[in-house]
Protein backbone atom coordinates (compact mmCIF):
# COMPACT_ATOMS: atom_id res chain seq x y z
CA UNK A 1 0.00 0.00 0.00
CA UNK A 2 1.51 3.63 -0.52
CA UNK A 3 1.62 5.65 2.08
CA UNK A 4 1.28 9.46 1.34
CA UNK A 5 2.18 11.84 4.18
CA UNK A 6 0.57 15.37 4.62
CA UNK A 7 2.78 17.92 5.90
CA UNK A 8 1.42 21.06 7.77
CA UNK A 9 2.38 23.31 4.48
CA UNK A 10 -0.88 21.29 3.34
CA UNK A 11 1.42 19.17 0.90
CA UNK A 12 0.99 15.94 0.13
CA UNK A 13 4.51 13.67 0.29
CA UNK A 14 4.81 10.27 -1.48
CA UNK A 15 6.85 7.69 0.45
CA UNK A 16 7.49 4.96 -2.58
CA UNK A 17 8.41 7.55 -4.89
CA UNK A 18 10.18 10.46 -2.69
CA UNK A 19 8.15 13.10 -4.05
CA UNK A 20 5.78 15.45 -3.93
CA UNK A 21 2.19 14.76 -5.26
CA UNK A 22 -0.99 16.97 -6.06
CA UNK A 23 -4.71 15.82 -5.45
CA UNK A 24 -4.94 15.26 -9.26
CA UNK A 25 -1.98 12.97 -8.71
CA UNK A 26 -4.31 11.31 -5.98
CA UNK A 27 -6.99 11.02 -7.77
CA UNK A 28 -5.06 9.21 -10.59
CA UNK A 29 -4.19 6.63 -8.02
CA UNK A 30 -8.05 6.43 -6.92
CA UNK A 31 -9.04 5.98 -10.86
CA UNK A 32 -6.34 3.39 -11.25
CA UNK A 33 -7.53 1.28 -8.13
CA UNK A 34 -3.96 1.40 -6.57
CA UNK A 35 -4.27 1.02 -2.85
CA UNK A 36 -2.84 4.05 -0.82
CA UNK A 37 -2.91 6.01 2.82
CA UNK A 38 -2.95 9.32 3.39
CA UNK A 39 -1.66 10.05 6.84
CA UNK A 40 -0.69 13.62 8.88
CA UNK A 41 3.20 13.59 9.05
CA UNK A 42 3.07 14.47 12.75
CA UNK A 43 0.81 12.18 14.28
CA UNK A 44 0.26 9.35 12.07
CA UNK A 45 -3.65 9.69 11.93
CA UNK A 46 -5.38 8.49 8.85
CA UNK A 47 -6.30 11.38 6.55
CA UNK A 48 -7.67 9.64 3.69
CA UNK A 49 -11.09 9.95 4.25
CA UNK A 50 -10.44 13.65 4.26
CA UNK A 51 -8.41 14.02 1.18
CA UNK A 52 -11.03 11.87 -0.79
CA UNK A 53 -13.80 14.26 0.65
CA UNK A 54 -11.54 17.08 -0.49
CA UNK A 55 -11.25 15.71 -4.41
CA UNK A 56 -14.97 14.71 -4.69
CA UNK A 57 -15.68 18.78 -3.74
CA UNK A 58 -12.98 20.04 -6.13
CA UNK A 59 -14.79 17.99 -8.60
CA UNK A 60 -18.07 18.75 -7.92
CA UNK A 61 -17.18 22.83 -8.10
CA UNK A 62 -15.08 22.49 -11.15
CA UNK A 63 -18.63 21.43 -13.09
CA UNK A 64 -17.73 17.60 -13.77
CA UNK A 65 -21.28 17.31 -13.52
CA UNK A 66 -23.33 16.73 -10.17
CA UNK A 67 -23.05 13.17 -8.42
CA UNK A 68 -24.01 14.67 -4.73
CA UNK A 69 -27.23 17.53 -5.52
CA UNK A 70 -27.66 19.94 -2.52
CA UNK A 71 -31.01 17.10 -2.05
CA UNK A 72 -28.76 14.04 -1.39
CA UNK A 73 -26.05 16.17 0.18
CA UNK A 74 -28.81 16.99 2.89
CA UNK A 75 -30.25 14.01 3.01
CA UNK A 76 -27.22 12.34 3.81
CA UNK A 77 -26.38 15.24 6.24
CA UNK A 78 -29.68 13.83 8.50
CA UNK A 79 -28.65 10.71 9.27
CA UNK A 80 -25.50 11.84 11.10
CA UNK A 81 -26.03 11.05 14.85
CA UNK A 82 -29.20 8.85 13.17
CA UNK A 83 -30.07 5.05 15.00
CA UNK A 84 -30.06 4.41 11.10
CA UNK A 85 -26.51 5.85 10.14
CA UNK A 86 -24.37 2.64 10.27
CA UNK A 87 -26.73 0.96 7.85
CA UNK A 88 -27.11 3.91 5.48
CA UNK A 89 -23.27 3.35 4.98
CA UNK A 90 -23.47 -0.25 4.68
CA UNK A 91 -26.59 0.73 2.04
CA UNK A 92 -24.57 3.11 0.41
CA UNK A 93 -21.53 1.52 -0.15
CA UNK A 94 -23.55 -1.89 -1.47
CA UNK A 95 -25.10 0.26 -3.98
CA UNK A 96 -22.37 1.85 -5.20
CA UNK A 97 -20.63 -1.00 -5.22
CA UNK A 98 -23.36 -2.87 -7.11
CA UNK A 99 -23.58 -0.21 -9.73
CA UNK A 100 -19.96 -0.45 -10.49
CA UNK A 101 -19.99 -4.29 -10.75
CA UNK A 102 -23.12 -4.43 -13.45
CA UNK A 103 -22.18 -1.00 -14.96
CA UNK A 104 -20.53 -2.27 -18.12
CA UNK A 105 -24.13 -4.45 -18.76
CA UNK A 106 -25.66 -1.12 -18.14
CA UNK A 107 -23.59 0.34 -20.78
CA UNK A 108 -24.57 -2.56 -22.83
CA UNK A 109 -28.25 -2.43 -22.41
CA UNK A 110 -28.57 1.11 -22.84
CA UNK A 111 -26.73 1.04 -26.33
CA UNK A 112 -28.69 -1.70 -27.17
CA UNK A 113 -31.78 0.32 -26.12
CA UNK A 114 -30.75 3.19 -27.95
CA UNK A 115 -33.59 3.33 -30.95
CA UNK A 116 -35.66 0.82 -30.21
CA UNK A 117 -36.88 2.47 -26.90
CA UNK A 118 -36.63 4.87 -24.43
CA UNK A 119 -32.72 4.80 -23.12
CA UNK A 120 -34.23 5.96 -19.30
CA UNK A 121 -36.02 2.20 -19.03
CA UNK A 122 -33.13 0.72 -18.07
CA UNK A 123 -32.18 3.56 -15.42
CA UNK A 124 -35.53 3.46 -14.54
CA UNK A 125 -35.49 -0.50 -13.56
CA UNK A 126 -31.74 0.68 -11.21
CA UNK A 127 -34.11 2.82 -9.34
CA UNK A 128 -37.06 0.57 -9.08
CA UNK A 129 -34.47 -2.05 -7.76
CA UNK A 130 -32.24 0.25 -5.71
CA UNK A 131 -35.89 1.95 -4.20
CA UNK A 132 -36.92 -2.23 -3.03
CA UNK A 133 -33.19 -2.40 -1.10
CA UNK A 134 -34.35 0.59 0.77
CA UNK A 135 -37.31 -0.44 1.32
CA UNK A 136 -35.92 -3.32 3.07
CA UNK A 137 -34.17 -0.80 5.34
CA UNK A 138 -37.53 0.84 6.13
CA UNK A 139 -39.60 -0.40 9.57
CA UNK A 140 -42.36 -2.89 7.78
CA UNK A 141 -40.18 -2.76 5.02
CA UNK A 142 -39.83 -5.52 2.57
CA UNK A 143 -37.28 -8.49 3.96
CA UNK A 144 -34.46 -9.90 1.98
CA UNK A 145 -36.26 -13.12 1.44
CA UNK A 146 -39.33 -10.82 0.24
CA UNK A 147 -37.17 -9.52 -2.19
CA UNK A 148 -35.65 -12.82 -3.49
CA UNK A 149 -38.69 -14.18 -4.14
CA UNK A 150 -40.42 -14.61 -7.48
CA UNK A 151 -43.11 -11.46 -7.69
CA UNK A 152 -41.35 -8.25 -8.75
CA UNK A 153 -41.03 -5.43 -6.66
CA UNK A 154 -44.12 -3.83 -8.19
CA UNK A 155 -46.25 -6.41 -7.83
CA UNK A 156 -49.74 -5.72 -6.35
CA UNK A 157 -50.67 -7.30 -3.54
CA UNK A 158 -53.45 -10.05 -3.45
CA UNK A 159 -56.76 -8.13 -2.65
CA UNK A 160 -59.17 -10.00 -0.16
CA UNK A 161 -61.96 -12.07 -2.16
CA UNK A 162 -65.30 -10.40 -1.98
CA UNK A 163 -68.11 -12.30 -1.26
CA UNK A 164 -70.60 -12.96 -4.22
CA UNK A 165 -73.52 -11.25 -3.92
CA UNK A 166 -76.93 -13.44 -3.33
CA UNK A 167 -78.68 -13.48 -6.29
CA UNK A 168 -75.84 -13.95 -9.03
Amino acid sequence: MRILRKYTNRRLYDTSKSCYVTLEDVKLLVLSGEAFQVQDSKTGNDLTRNILLQIISEQEAEGHGTLLTNQVLQQLIRFYGDSMQGMMSQYIEQSVGAFLEHQDRIREQMQNMMGVANPLTVMNRLADQNMAMWNMFKPGGRTAEDADGDAPVDAEKPQPETASKPGK
